[in-house]
């Protein structure tokens, strides 16, 4: 009887087909090896909205892509699958955002009300749902021996992936893409913030390095936070690296530093507002500055070359613009297809 897996072609230079999978790629989830897992959540976003429907925009975009790609030449080989958005999930995001907005409003403006605390109260449960439902799912494609990239949705949703890389996993690091450090503590109340991720993140004690590139918006308490962490948190932040760019060092330099503060196993979380505006001008916190799409692409490649063992990754806060520009969407999807790369 002829195995089902190799019977599958797929020619990577036809028309992209819109058949219900990342990329067009006619891989069955059982037939995968690499799994885009994503997640509609956006529940506590705290300026602009959106991102619970990247999955679907994201998803729409990718088959126009071509496969070729110079920092993975064969990455179209990788039986890329796709694993159907969690409902569960879906269906508690649309009243906790509203409850979430309301909050947010209320916060903003210095009002008090009444049902701030049973909102904030409700929006943390759903969220500990969310996390624990992320958890799961992954926890199940981890056991069958499938790498998972995960997409949100708010950056929020990997925690749970991340946990269920924990309890596989003795130790590993975190690289952060990011405009933001995420260090807060239950931001506006929200114990699973998407500006807490990384503040949950620490809480994993197999997480034993947190190293955090293009931050360039963050608090006092997030710095000192980082600063008094004994080295485990460490943040190539993006003035600094600007600063080591107009003094005559190289991205490659640069690069190589990162590289070398990770560990051997390596979690990659890519926030695409890490990413120069122009390149995700829907994304819900923009901040100016940020990578060019190849400063990024040269670090997740040069990271590949390591030889470092890269155990998963997430892409987050791809926000679809409501004019039909597909855009954000685009960028993203080729941030997705080489993150699907790195982990294969």
């Amino acid at each position: 009887m002829s195995n089902k897996k190799d019977t599958i072609t797929f020619d990577p230079g036809a028309t992209g087909v819109n058949n219900g999978n990342f990329f067009g790629f006619p891989y069955s989830l059982e037939d995968s090896s690499t799994v885009v897992y994503p997640v509609e959540w956006d529940a506590t976003t705290s300026y602009g909205g959106g991102a619970s429907r990247a999955p679907k925009a994201v998803l729409d975009a990718s088959p126009q892509l071509d496969f070729f790609d110079w920092d993975y030449p064969n990455a179209w080989e990788n039986k890329i699958g796709t694993a159907k958005a969690n409902q569960a999930i879906s269906v508690l995001n649309t009243p906790s955002r509203a409850k979430a907005k309301k909050i947010i409003s209320a916060l903003e403006t210095g009002q008090e009300a009444d049902y701030l605390s049973d909102y904030t109260r409700s929006v943390n449960v759903a969220s500990q749902t969310m996390v624990d439902e992320v958890r799961k799912d992954t926890s199940v494609l981890l056991s069958k021996g499938k790498k998972v990239v995960l997409l949100g949705g708010d950056h929020s949703t990997p925690l749970g992936y991340i946990q269920a890389l924990a309890q596989q996993n003795d130790a590993f690091s975190v690289l952060h893409i990011d405009a933001h450090a995420d260090l807060r503590c239950a931001y506006e109340g929200f114990e699973y913030s998407h500006a807490s991720i990384m503040y949950n993140t620490l809480k994993i004690p197999q997480v034993k390095t947190l190293v955090q590139v293009a931050i360039r918006d963050i608090s006092p308490a997030e710095k000192s936070l980082s600063e008094n962490s004994g080295g485990r948190v460490i943040q190539y932040d993006d003035y600094t690296n600007s600063r080591r760019l107009f003094s005559g060092d190289t991205w490659k330099n640069i690069c190589g530093d990162i590289i070398s503060s990770l560990g051997e196993k390596v979690y990659v979380s890519f926030d695409i507002d890490g990413l120069d505006p122009s390149l995700c001008p829907g994304t819900g916190t923009p901040v100016a500055g940020g990578l060019s799409f190849q400063q990024s692409s040269f670090l997740l490649s040069e990271l590949h070359k390591s030889g470092k063992t890269i155990i998963g990754a997430d892409l987050n806060e791809v926000c679809p613009s409501d004019n039909d520009d597909e855009w954000d969407a685009n960028v993203g999807a080729r941030i997705l297809y080489k993150l699907c790369s790195l982990v294969k």
